[in-house]
């Protein structure tokens, strides 16, 4: 008996063999793919199906002229059907193209080919298909594996790790989660961003360097690390940072310890699992003293954290690929667990408690 199928997605790429790829690793989410070559192919297309997601590679129609008709891809996406999550695949990006695609063309996250692989590509379609779009039946949403809604039902308090070696990802995430933490995993900077505009932490765990291959059109070529960058977004969003680097420049670690991007620094040379443990330990007590966000939902606390950020209840409905008026409603509950009665008052308070806590 034929499985009932969850979708549709849309595969906007021109090489037969990674076609092949996503359609196989969606077939097995019960998502049938479409595929386009070309923005007019996807125009035709978006026209005549509604979609769950889509992937798109950035350069198009030309092998041998890497180019960036892609994001002319995820241009039309975002007006056509503005509730549809896209995911910008690509081989050679930059970082300032992979930010861009985030933030000015609406992608989810970007993928880099040199790094693809199945089950993360699989995890970010289970999430997508989580919470479904404005028009998808809820039932839908319910039959993503029940490991995903067990996770979004904990209390506890959430990291995000950030490194590119795979082995120090596993050793943190393991040592992290043992703390009690939900933890979620990245590989780059573009990623990263990603998930701090999706969800809400109340940790970060970063290496400094995020070195990328480096050669012809490498990611972050002559550019300030992307840890580094990270760690102005974190600092942002009020997000205690555990720096764990193989990078010791005393003037760079006091830098950044007088800016206050930086709440512990620990060297990956001298690592001891004990000072990250005592970290934790110490931010996880900062999060509960007194919290005004502790009967938050996770989808509050994201929320919330765009409204600080100077979102309108327009931007947060597409960034979070909802329906204003579910926005205007979890703002209403926000409202009422805070004992506030305006967007205004709810930024002062949480402002000020990210003052109380920042070390």
């Amino acid at each position: 008996m034929a499985r009932e199928q969850l979708g549709r997605a849309l595969i906007v790429e021109d090489d037969p063999a990674w076609r092949s790829i996503i359609a196989e690793a969606l077939a097995d989410e019960r998502v049938e793919a479409d595929f386009a070559e070309t923005l007019m192919e996807a125009q035709e297309l978006m026209r005549l199906h509604a979609y769950r997601l889509a992937v798109v590679d950035l350069s198009l129609g030309e092998a041998y002229q890497p180019n960036r008709k892609g994001l002319e891809v995820l241009a039309a996406i975002r007006r056509q059907a503005p509730s549809c999550p896209s995911i910008l695949l690509t081989g050679y990006a930059t970082v300032e193209i992979a930010v861009a695609a985030l933030r000015e063309y609406g992608a989810l996250t970007c993928l880099r080919k040199e790094t693809f692989t199945r089950a993360h590509f699989r995890g970010l379609v289970q999430e997508i298909l989580a919470s479904a779009p404005i028009g998808v039946p809820s039932s839908e949403a319910r039959a993503v594996p029940q490991q995903l809604t067990d996770e979004k039902a904990e209390k506890k308090p959430s990291a995000l790790v950030v490194d590119d070696d795979a082995g120090w990802r596993a050793l943190l995430s393991d040592l992290i989660s043992e703390a009690g933490f939900r933890v979620q995993v990245c590989a780059g900077l573009g990623e990263a961003l990603s998930r701090l505009r999706r969800f809400h932490f109340d940790v970060a765990v970063v290496d400094l360097s995020l070195v990328e291959e480096k050669g012809g059109g490498a990611w972050g070529e002559g550019e300030e690390m992307g840890g580094i960058r990270l760690l102005d977004h974190t600092h942002a969003r009020g997000i205690p940072t555990i720096v764990v680097s193989g990078l010791s420049s005393p003037r760079l670690v006091e830098r950044l310890y007088r800016e206050e991007r930086l709440f512990v620094f620990l060297e990956k040379q001298t690592f001891e699992r004990a000072a990250l443990l005592s970290a934790l330990e110490e931010i996880q007590s900062r999060c509960s003293a007194e919290s005004p966000l502790g009967e938050l939902t996770d989808r509050e606390r994201q929320i919330l954290d765009l409204l600080v950020e100077g979102y309108s209840n327009v931007q947060i409905a597409q960034k979070l690929v909802i329906s204003l008026n579910t926005v205007k409603r979890h703002l209403k509950s926000i409202f009422t667990k805070l004992g506030v009665h305006s967007r205004a008052s709810a930024v002062a308070l949480v402002m000020k408690y990210r003052e109380k806590t920042q070390p």
